[in-house]
């Protein structure tokens, strides 16, 4: 078995084990104040951090693409506008490939 697959398997194994302990957390713990405000920002955090990553990130190393700018700020100004997030994201996409259909970043 190569060292892939092992990774493959392992990760896999560790997905499961996490879902299980997820569904064996006892109902009070979850029910807590704390619980309950952690669960509510973790995901504001995390989509936070994903778009810095995919929006600033090349490779290894910070760089400012003005089509993935330009990009967000069209996503910016669709959620502004309260447009449903198909929109919202088919906005952001079609202002990204076309300013690097004109050659821009």
């Amino acid at each position: 078995m190569t060292a892939i697959w092992i990774g493959v398997l392992a990760t896999a194994v560790g997905c499961y084990a996490l879902k299980l302990a997820g569904l064996t957390v006892p109902p009070r713990v979850l029910a807590s104040p704390r619980a309950r405000r952690f669960a509510s920002l973790v995901p504001v955090a995390l989509l936070a951090g994903l778009t810095a990553v995919e929006v600033f990130g090349r490779g290894q190393a910070v760089a400012i693409d003005p089509a993935r700018l330009a990009g967000l700020g069209a996503a910016v100004l669709a959620l502004t506008a309260r447009a449903p997030f198909l929109v919202v994201i088919l906005a952001a996409a079609s202002t990204t490939a076309g300013l690097r259909a004109l050659g821009v970043g």
